[in-house]
């Protein structure tokens, strides 16, 4: 016969079970894997539209052109990223107005709303040149900020875009094209498959 499992190992495991189960309650599992790799793939082809950053002193029609470009598929992600969510959710029986979602939102709601302010500056100002960086540490800032209430693997993908938003800040202007289709195309998608793979779509 084998020996009888000591009781404090019994607990340590209840114990364990408990911890695992409270951190699922409190944190946002909606988060959609399959929005994000669609949300990736969008961004890629926007990427493609818009072309290098034009880096004349001049605004024309070619720098309207990329911003329009990109702050089209701003709108896009929203409307993907936010319906995705909500489906997701309602598979799962949560709310989206309550509890660890509500945190979600207002965790990634301020370092997005600054993104907006500083393109207006930025363009008004006629330095397009500092938007990719712009974009990228704010995106990758209000996924970290978020991401602390949901998934683990969510606030790794907010550090990436940060790294990616550094590299902006001080790589070549020609450069930015390049890592934002990285950072809103590649990202989303390698982050959205592996979402998608071990947190069920």
């Amino acid at each position: 016969m084998t020996a009888p499992r000591p009781i404090h190992d019994k607990a340590l495991d209840n114990l364990e079970f408990i911890r695992s189960t409270m951190e699922r309650a409190g944190s946002f599992t909606a988060v959609p894997g399959w929005g994000m790799v669609l949300l990736g793939v969008t961004a890629l082809g926007m990427a493609q539209h818009a072309g290098a950053i034009p880096t004349a002193t001049v605004y024309g029609a070619t720098h309207s052109h990329w911003l329009w470009t990109w702050l089209l598929e701003a709108v896009l992600g929203v409307g993907i990223g936010v319906t995705s969510m909500v489906l997701k959710a309602r598979r799962a029986g949560d709310t989206m107005t309550q509890g660890p979602a509500r945190k979600f939102g207002l965790g990634v709601l301020p370092p997005f709303v600054v993104g907006a302010l500083l393109t207006y500056v930025l363009w008004n100002a006629k330095q397009m040149q500092l938007l990719p960086a712009v974009w990228l540490l704010c995106y990758g800032a209000g996924i970290m900020t978020g991401g602390a209430f949901s998934l683990r693997i969510v606030p790794v993908m907010g550090l990436c875009f940060l790294a990616l938003g550094t590299v902006a800040l001080f790589a070549p202007l020609t450069w930015g094209a390049w890592l934002l289709a990285a950072g809103f195309g590649g990202l989303h998608i390698l982050f959205g498959l592996i979402i998608a793979r071990r947190y069920g779509g």
